[in-house]
């Protein structure tokens, strides 16, 4: 088997895909990238078993066809390290070991390789799929507003991905670690079925990467009865299991009568919780928040290093005053993830959470945001 490829192509394509390998395999074979010629197209793969990636190459000048698993370290490190130039690619006579020829550098490299037959086959099989289209800057602004607030707590699996529920009106992103919440929804995209599921978060972030700064179509297929999920955009495909078992409802958390708000600029809020966060305790990291006025008075403090800082921000507040207190951690994330001019802050008491949105959206709109944040308990 022999071909040739731009080494921009294939490296860009490579590099796309190399996010799915994972450090601790269980099967040697899932180092290496898949290669499959067919016709003239080259089908490069990755894959740790949960999620695979794959991306399809024009070549030149193939001879045969054939699948061999290339060790993807070696590949890419070589890649980086050249310039761009046709790579003349081709298996050896043995099947055990592949050629690598770069005009611009005049060297040849040879390195070990396995048949393709051995790599597990990881595009499963869907049946009754579900399908939908989303545009990618749209899906990329869900993953990158709720994609920071799943959990990492491997006992709550089904709070490691965010959730998906579609219905005849809207599409909506869920995510929560039960400190912080996070609600996207858009009325772009709508499914005469209803239906629901939970995306892992290694897809996700590998979608975030590739789709940023694109304006692709992306097609998307799921099977609750195969439990598996495919988006496929341009030359790329992506496959993932879902998340098993049921995501908690989410509904009856966030609080409905809160009666008092604070309108701010979201940047300036949001400084003054970085500065005032510095000097809070560092293993809670809990800030003070006194709301009256015209004003909130956030305070940080740290009694065993004497540590404190205090600082007042400028905003509009109704209803009595209150003093909550935050995980400045939490919150400065919250703030840094809404593209808001300014934000607003809605509590009721200071053992309920609150809820942290745009300023100024409506149910209503095309799109909406709703960020929510428990209170910590205040240390007198």
């Amino acid at each position: 088997m022999k071909f040739i490829v731009s080494r921009n192509e294939l490296y860009k394509n490579l590099s796309a895909i190399s996010g799915v390998l994972s450090t601790n395999n269980t099967m040697q074979i899932l180092d290496n990238f898949l290669f499959t010629v067919k016709g003239s197209k080259l089908t490069a793969t990755a894959s740790d078993l949960d999620c695979t990636m794959s991306a399809e190459i024009e070549l030149n000048n193939v001879e045969g066809e054939g699948s061999i698993a290339v060790p993807s370290k070696n590949l890419l490190e070589t890649l980086k390290l050249v310039g761009e130039s046709p790579i003349v690619f081709y298996t050896m006579e043995d099947g055990d070991s592949i050629s690598l020829q770069f005009n611009v550098a005049d060297g040849v490299y040879n390195d070990h390789c396995f048949p393709g037959a051995e790599y597990p086959d990881v595009t499963k099989q869907m049946t009754d799929c579900q399908n939908f289209d989303i545009e990618a800057p749209l899906l990329h602004k869900a993953i990158s507003k709720t994609l920071f607030a799943t959990s990492n707590d491997e006992l709550r699996q089904n709070m490691m991905g965010v959730f998906c529920e579609l219905n005849s009106e809207n599409i909506t992103f869920v995510a929560t670690d039960a400190h912080k919440l996070v609600k996207f929804r858009s009325n772009a995209v709508h499914t005469p079925d209803p239906a629901s599921f939970i995306l892992p978060k290694k897809p996700l972030q590998q979608l975030k990467n590739v789709i940023a700064g694109t304006t692709d179509n992306i097609q998307v297929s799921y099977s609750k009865e195969s439990n598996y999920i495919r988006f496929a955009f341009g030359n790329i495909t992506l496959y993932s299991s879902l998340k098993e078992g049921n995501y908690p409802n989410y509904q009856v958390v966030i609080p409905k009568d809160n009666d008092k708000s604070f309108v701010v600029s979201r940047d300036s809020f949001l400084q003054s919780i970085r500065r005032v966060g510095i000097y809070a305790n560092q293993s809670t990291y809990q800030i003070r928040v006194s709301l009256a006025a015209d004003s909130a008075s956030v305070t940080g403090e740290d009694i065993d290093y004497s540590k404190k800082a205090q600082e007042s921000v400028v905003g509009t507040f109704t209803g009595d005053p209150i003093e909550i207190g935050f995980n400045a951690k939490f919150l400065r994330e919250i703030l840094e993830n809404i593209d808001a001019p300014e934000i607003q802050l809605e509590m009721q008491q200071p053992n309920r959470a609150a809820i942290i949105c745009p300023y100024g959206q409506t149910d209503e709109d095309d799109e909406y945001l709703l960020m929510l944040i428990m209170p910590v308990m205040l240390n007198n």
